[in-house]
């Protein structure tokens, strides 16, 4: 089937695959600019409106008490990315791919089906972030606001025939305004920092246990999103290496080493940067029911000011808006390896948000606008629920010699990956048992 000419650029990953070459004779920093980029499409889903309420619910009940799964979760985020992305470089093919040779008709069904409903829950709580954004800064109703996200697709549509590092380069832009929104609000409202350091020791809270329980895994949920793992064994193939020793891989390994760190460390800053702001204002001046992303608004402006309420409205719809690039990729990534379907970005695009819209609107709808917060705890809750089947193709594929041309991932990296899915799995499996 022929590629659409005009509508799957830059999007799909056939078209855009080794367009930017990169010179191994060159000097590493040069190198190092030219690799950058992969590692900051994937951060920005670190950093959508899910891991808000996540945190600022966690902040303000239970104080920097959870700042340690923010911390360790971020750690085995930059893991698990780093080994899709050693398997686009290595093997020459994203998660969605090797997945597709891996396993039967009902093997690859069961892993797209899960992939999409990642997508879609992420989706959810883009919808519901920016659908808040605009109440916040605007005053338009929730409800009208989720119905005004479907504009987004003229945003994807904008983007037609640009180039990938245009795309990387307004995802960095997002980013820097989250960053420095969250910066300067830290500044204006200064945390007890010796209570932060105590925070990022592990131990669970004497109180409430099964909420912490909860929002530990939401924490985990919206820090090691699955479809992230597709996107980024597909995104790093974008570079190609000219010049170098046939075969040797180890200089762009370690290249996109450090797009990862440093890209998802700053990630894991603006995650902590919510707790905490979230523990200072509210949990410290004993609003410790703080369960959305609006009433932490509501409360900024009179606790922190109006300034700092102003750029927390801006830095959502920044997230929110981010996203929305990086999940019409992962979608086109994940319907691409696992249906070999391509279709236009704007219909993929669509079909996403279409299928988000419905549930949104209906919580919103029948639950009341206090609802949105709960509804985004438990949008990320569903993505931990998903990241298994995730897991378990990606640590399979990094392991197998013959995908990984003999580059396969050594024996401490497999046992600290398969370690992770245990906690992950036993984890999910607890919070399932102890549901109501």
């Amino acid at each position: 089937m022929p590629l659409p000419t005009t509508a799957t650029a830059p999007f799909c990953p056939s078209e855009v695959k080794g367009s930017i070459v990169i010179d191994a004779r060159e000097p590493r920093w040069i190198k190092l600019k030219r690799f950058a980029g992969p590692g900051l499409l994937v951060a920005i889903g670190y950093m959508d409106p899910g891991n808000w309420a996540t945190d600022i619910q966690a902040g303000s009940q239970f104080g920097y008490s959870l700042l340690w799964v923010v911390a360790l979760s971020s750690l085995a985020a930059i893991f698990l990315q780093m080994l899709a992305a050693r398997l686009g470089l290595v093997a020459g093919r994203d998660l969605a791919q090797a997945s597709y040779e891996r396993y039967g008709r009902a093997g690859r069904l069961v892993q797209w089906i899960t992939a999409e409903i990642s997508i879609v829950a992420c989706d959810i709580a883009e919808v519901l972030g920016c659908a808040l954004a605009f109440k916040l800064l605007l005053g338009v109703p929730i409800a009208w606001g989720i119905v005004l996200t479907a504009l987004d697709t003229m945003i994807v549509l904008g983007l037609q025939g640009k180039g990938f590092r245009q795309i990387e380069a307004i995802v960095f832009g997002l980013i820097g305004t989250m960053a420095l929104c969250f910066v300067a609000q830290v500044v204006m409202v200064p945390p007890d920092w010796h209570a932060v350091a105590a925070g990022l020791m592990p131990g669970a809270p004497s109180h409430d246990r099964h909420d912490a329980l909860v929002l530990a895994l939401g924490i985990v949920g919206a820090t090691i999103m699955p479809h992230n793992l597709y996107l980024h064994s597909s995104v790093v193939q974008t570079r190609r290496v000219v010049g170098g020793k046939r075969g040797d891989v180890r200089d762009t390994l370690a290249l996109v080493r450090i797009d990862t760190w440093v890209s998802l460390a700053l990630a894991m800053c603006v995650n902590a940067a919510i707790l905490i702001l979230a523990g200072s204002v509210f949990h410290a001046s004993g609003q410790t029911n703080v369960t959305d992303i609006e009433q932490a608004y509501r409360l900024i402006t009179p606790l922190a000011g109006g300034a700092a309420a102003f750029l927390f409205g801006i830095a959502l719809l920044a997230s929110g808006q981010s996203s929305t690039l990086t999940g019409t990729i992962a979608g086109q990534v994940i319907m691409d390896g696992f249906l070999h379907a391509r279709i236009p970005c704007y219909q993929r695009r669509l079909i996403t948000r279409g299928l988000a819209l419905v549930p949104a609107l209906i919580g919103v709808l029948w639950l009341g606008d206090g609802a949105v917060g709960k509804l985004l705890v438990w949008s990320q809750v569903l993505l931990s629920l998903q990241l298994p089947f995730a897991m378990w193709p990606l640590i399979r594929s990094v392991s197998d010699p013959r995908v990984m041309n003999g580059n396969t991932l050594g024996r401490p990296a497999q046992a600290l990956a398969w370690g992770l899915f245990a906690v992950i799995t036993a984890t999910n499996l607890l919070l399932i048992v102890g549901l109501d």
